[in-house]
């Protein structure tokens, strides 16, 4: 049908015609006429290509070998240039976005890479798109899908990750021991000052504890108003023994000084 100067273009096509050689215009979609024996046509795709950038091995800035892959999202905008400009327009891509990938992560610190991926993906987009503009091709995203780390590099980053843990959890447990610290020396405070509540503590410890049926309880709260109340006893005991001698002295003194007096 082409021969006969008739074309069917569709939705998502362009169709570019050569007439003896040179382009002469673009044929939007639909069915479309043209002289025959005369006109040519080429079509092109106007849909979205996704294009897988095979993983390669790149030394970055300090010294790391890593293995990194990505993927790209392009689409021709321009059908003449396309085709006139370049004459694969997918394979040029590809190997301009390898090249790229490349560049753009061996300048880079292997921390960059890990962390701050969004802004080589947006390097990288970025070069491309200027480099692919003259071939009417227009790169949507690229992304970093895949980054290999040697064997020995990921264990000393587990290393590193786990003593960065432990750190936080000593810090952690640090500042829980000076506030456990600040609020204990309240309590001492309230309970200097309210007696009652070291009772009404060890009220509710020995309720705690006898949740466990299997314990055996020592509660030392009468024992020692035991001991205080004996000691007061015995302070008691003494002070009496102590005025009972002083007692029979001042009878005798009664009866010498009655006589004196007579």
């Amino acid at each position: 049908m082409p021969n006969l100067g008739i074309a069917i273009v569709r939705q998502y096509e362009r169709g570019v015609v050569f007439r003896l050689g040179q382009v002469r215009d673009t044929r939007e979609p639909g069915l479309r006429f043209m002289i025959p024996l005369v006109d040519r046509m080429r079509k092109v795709s106007m849909r979205t290509v996704t294009l897988p950038v095979p993983s390669q091995q790149v030394i970055t800035r300090d010294n790391v070998s890593i293995g990194v892959a990505a993927v790209a999202y392009f689409r021709r905008v321009d059908p003449v240039k396309s085709i006139v400009e370049i004459e694969n327009v997918v394979a040029a891509v590809s190997q301009i976005a390898q090249t790229t990938v490349r560049n753009v992560v061996g300048r880079s610190l292997l921390d960059t890479v890990l962390t701050d991926t969004e802004t080589l993906n947006e390097s990288i987009k970025d070069i491309l798109d200027k480099i692919t503009q003259q071939w009417g091709v227009y790169v949507h995203l690229v992304e970093l899908k895949d980054i290999e780390l040697p064997q020995t590099m990921q264990r000393a980053m587990a290393r590193q990750a786990e003593a960065e843990r432990e750190k936080r959890a000593k810090i952690i447990a640090a500042e829980g021991e000076a506030l456990s610290a600040g609020r204990l020396a309240e309590a001492a405070d309230v309970i200097a000052a309210h007696p009652i509540a070291l009772q009404l503590r060890n009220l509710q410890v020995l309720g705690e504890i006898a949740v466990e049926r299997n314990s055996t309880i020592v509660f030392p709260a009468q024992f020692l108003t035991s001991v205080e109340a004996l000691a007061r006893f015995a302070e008691q005991q003494h002070a009496e023994a102590g005025r009972q001698p002083a007692e029979p002295a001042q009878a005798e003194l009664a009866p010498a000084a009655s006589s004196a007096h007579n």
